[in-house]
């Protein structure tokens, strides 16, 4: 995150990134690694919703969410069904360890391409709340999140069922609160926030992550007897290999970010950041290594769906094929054979040793 060059940010049409459908391929791989599941609450049936207030923060500020109610009729049933849901995504289905949780909220967003609903989950013994979210399914979203849990150093909890999508909550400070409130802490040392966004911004340009502006992303503060650890989080999948324009797979260039960009700047050399992007290629290829066969399925299933408009895939690929300078990306036909293209890219890299193609 140290190079300067032109913003994604740049006017462009603004048009809503449409849902793409999950094709049979990737239904396929879902139900091989078991991520696809038949559950008792969908996304349609909690859009019939009675009524909803206005949601305020902590502070009495107003959000984008708003809390929905059910008729009285259907809320203990749906109730009961939810907790079944959290079940399944926590412990295989083991409804016996949560019979003392309860469901305290459900809540709905419609900004956003998942119009997600947001349910806060509650222990009775100790009042520690959770959350899970449910949302549309989305082949995009999907992919998104099945890469980051593959490719990554995170783990991700998530299940579908038909055109429904159940994901855990990905806890940390949204990357916008962090620069306010967080970035001039003392306590944060500058050199690990500053490696940690260059190999995060790394492992969104290889698995062609768009859009991680800072309230897309969260910062994961773990105390430490040296000082903090850090590590920043993708927690918005939308618009995994939409775009067409290099950058916008750069983290670095949206100028939400500029106060991570200057960060980054004064706190690292150039060469400290090439060698840091140059250990999170070679951890995406270790990664990628152990689990060979399923990123393979991954990918294949990617290489037949449709994400993204062909002028998208076009643009891109001649923009990788000058970056990389590879012409190999010239026949790829979908945005899951740049995925693959970018992986082999970084294997050569590695193999000779040679610099790393643009700044990290």
């Amino acid at each position: 995150m140290v190079e300067e060059r032109e913003s994604p940010d740049a006017p462009r049409q603004q048009m809503k990134k449409p849902a793409f459908p999950v094709g049979d391929a990737l239904r396929a791989y879902l139900r091989r690694v078991r991520r696809e599941r038949e559950l008792p609450a969908t996304y349609e049936r909690l859009r019939r919703f009675a009524d909803s207030v206005p949601l305020s923060d902590r502070l009495g500020k107003p959000t984008l969410w708003e809390s929905v109610f059910y008729d009285r009729l259907d809320m203990q049933a749906l109730h009961d069904d939810l907790k079944r849901v959290y079940a399944i995504l926590r412990v295989d289905g083991d409804l016996s360890v949560m019979q003392h949780l309860y469901i305290d909220r459900i809540d709905f967003c419609a900004f956003g391409n998942s119009a997600p609903f947001r349910v806060r989950i509650v222990n009775a013994y100790n009042d520690n709340p959770d959350h899970f979210y449910i949302k549309r399914g989305d082949a995009s979203r999907i992919y998104g999140l099945e890469l980051e849990h593959l490719l990554s150093p995170n783990r991700l909890n998530y299940l579908t069922c038909g055109s429904t999508l159940v994901e855990e909550h990905i806890a940390g400070i949204p990357g916008n609160e962090f620069i306010d409130r967080w970035l001039d802490n003392p306590e944060i040392r500058g050199v690990r926030l500053a490696k940690e966004l260059v190999k995060f911004n790394e492992r969104c340009f290889i698995r062609l992550l768009g859009d991680m502006r800072a309230y897309n992303f969260v910062v994961v503060v773990t105390p430490d007897f040296e000082g903090a650890q850090i590590r920043v989080r993708a927690m918005d999948f939308d618009q995994q290999s939409y775009e067409g324009r290099l950058n916008l797979y750069k983290p670095q260039f949206f100028k939400d970010n500029a106060p991570f960009a200057l960060f980054c700047a004064k706190h690292l050399r150039i060469e400290t950041a090439h060698q840091y992007q140059r250990e999170e290629q070679v951890l995406i290829l270790q990664r990628a290594a152990i689990i060979e066969e399923r990123l393979g399925l991954l990918l294949h299933a990617m290489s037949l769906d449709p994400l993204a408009p062909p002028e998208n895939v076009r643009q891109l690929r001649e923009s990788l094929a000058e970056h990389y300078k590879r012409r190999e990306y010239l026949a790829c036909e979908s945005m899951g054979a740049l995925v693959r293209e970018n992986l082999e890219s970084i294997r050569r890299l590695v193999a000779v040793g040679g610099g790393a193609p643009g700044a990290a």
